[in-house]
């Protein structure tokens, strides 16, 4: 498994952005976004997604260089279409406009609906902490089959519908940064999986009768089985509640099937944004929030557990090793990649320049 440095992972990812049809700006962000997501120790949520991409963008289902849309502006909430943009254009966008509303009215509620995949939820609230916003994000999952099969039930029902809080430092760094899938891994890990060849771990996989499964392949290569809710009827809930607070309560796409599938990747996102000088000072938000890590961290580790970390420091330390490192990515994945890209009429002697060989 190669590493690659960011630089090259980044000039790769701004190259087939640009062949998808993106502008300049949105290319940078598309590739900024997703080779954070690889830094961060997503490769789910990284340039991996990029036949997804592709894919997605053939069949008409991704809109490069949409505008996002107003529908609504009630003063402390906003509601946005993306009309299937580049997710992470419209997301960044979304969230701009949000925290500059949060900055004169203290607080805001954004609503995004159908936009194509907004990739890793941590970043967005990674963006409401540098401009000292705290922020919590309930997001969906439309437009194709069901992934996550909820508490009880043995076939998928719902989509990963991912979560994510934001709670920041007085220098913009979060100071908490939980960013998780409500199922017990995100299907891209699945699909990392695979195309590692090494099994899942247990419980967070079923196969197609409903009974616990290591083996990633038959559910990535054709969606038989189900991912398992994290956490039992807790992570279940939560899941059903990203459903209706992402989709329906915004007026995106839920999974209901009345909707039609077209096996795209519909994101809606409900965000609550908040000014932390709103509410107190921020640096006694920032003590106290301290104060509770250290409590927590103090605590002597569990057996099996070599030390105590709060939400964001695996992200933080993944961070800092890859842009030392480089970023592993499997042979596997990298070939779906750049055959993605050959699809745009790409040339394999541009695609080598941009990875540096």
């Amino acid at each position: 498994m190669p590493n690659i440095p960011s630089e090259r992972l980044y000039d790769l990812a701004f190259l087939i952005a640009r062949a998808m049809g993106s502008s300049e700006t949105e290319a940078r962000d598309v590739a900024e976004h997703l080779v954070a997501a690889n830094l961060a120790g997503h490769d789910s949520h990284g340039i991996g997604m990029f036949p997804d991409y592709v894919r997605m963008l053939h069949a008409g289902l991704l809109v490069p260089n949409q505008t996002l849309e107003l529908v609504a502006d009630r003063g402390g909430v906003l509601v946005l279409d993306a009309k299937r943009g580049f997710g992470q254009a419209m997301a960044k966008e979304a969230m701009r406009r949000g925290i500059e509303r949060a900055k004169q009215n203290g607080s805001v509620v954004v609503a995004l609906r159908n936009s194509a995949h907004v990739g890793r939820i941590g970043h967005w609230a990674e963006q409401c902490c540098a401009a000292g916003m705290v922020s919590i994000h309930f997001v969906n999952v439309g437009d194709h089959d069901p992934l996550q099969a909820p508490y009880a039930c043995s076939d998928a029902r719902l989509g990963t519908n991912p979560f994510a809080v934001g709670v920041p430092g007085p220098d913009g760094k979060p100071l908490l940064l939980l960013d998780m899938a409500t199922s017990a891994i995100a299907f891209g890990k699945a699909r990392v999986a695979r195309n590692k060849g090494v099994p899942v771990p247990e419980g967070v996989l079923i196969d197609e009768h409903g009974r616990p499964t290591t083996d990633p392949t038959i559910y990535v290569d054709t969606r038989k089985g189900a991912l398992l809710a994290f956490g039992g009827h807790k992570g279940s809930g939560l899941a059903i509640l990203c459903e209706v607070l992402g989709a329906a309560v915004t007026g995106g796409m839920t999974i209901a099937p009345h909707h039609a599938r077209q096996d795209g990747i519909v994101n809606s996102m409900l965000s609550f944004v908040l000014d932390a000088s709103a509410v107190g000072d921020p640096m006694q938000i920032a003590r106290e929030t301290l104060a509770v890590g250290d409590w927590i961290k103090a605590s002597p580790p569990a057996p099996g557990f070599t030390e105590v970390l709060l939400p964001g420091e695996p992200e933080q330390r993944s961070r800092e090793r890859r842009l030392a490192e480089g970023v592993p990515i499997d042979d596997k994945s990298l070939a779906d990649i750049l055959a993605a890209a050959r699809s745009l009429g790409l040339s394999d002697a541009e695609l080598d320049r941009a990875l540096g060989r």
